[in-house]
């Protein structure tokens, strides 16, 4: 049997930002959540070792920002594929465990797009695909492309059903 190729589309360049804004949010809160109590203690005596867990944390906070905003998203990107073909949906993704996914269109039951208040900022949208197994989503791509996915799949699924 051949190997299949790897899918062509990719996702629209602006996923990058928006993934490096929702990390940032998550890092942060998190950051805050974590370092809070310890700046709150630190405050209250004058005990070295919450200074040394404030600084510990603010290192592993710099890191995290680091790796999430700045070394991850083009990689991410590079390895994030679809591709609709008139039998199946097929979806590439990971960076360290790489994933592929063949959704037989006779399979899908519910096509969706789902734009949060990020997304809707840089004007993407995310296309879920829905088996009975689970769902399966294509995100960040551009709003208008994310509703031609969803409808070009959802005519797909329709045609495969009628087939049988």
């Amino acid at each position: 049997m051949p190997v299949r190729e790897m899918p062509q589309q990719m996702l629209d360049p602006k996923i990058k930002t928006v993934w490096r804004v929702n990390d940032a949010l998550w890092i942060i809160i998190c950051y805050l959540f974590c370092s809070a109590p310890f700046a709150i203690a630190g405050a209250a005596d004058a005990g070295t070792w919450t200074g040394i867990v404030l600084a510990v944390e603010t290192a592993a906070f710099a890191v995290l920002l680091v790796l999430f905003l700045v070394v991850l998203p083009p990689i991410r990107y590079a390895r994030w594929r679809y591709e609709l073909t008139p039998d199946y949906l097929d979806i590439a993704k990971g960076i360290f465990w790489r994933k592929r996914y063949i959704i037989p269109f006779i399979r899908v039951q519910n096509t969706d797009t789902r734009q949060g208040p990020v997304l809707r900022a840089f004007k993407l949208a995310s296309v879920t695909v829905s088996t009975a197994a689970g769902s399966h989503e294509i995100p960040g791509l551009d709003a208008a492309e994310a509703d031609a996915v969803r409808d070009r799949a959802a005519e797909l699924a329709r045609l495969a059903r009628e087939d049988v």
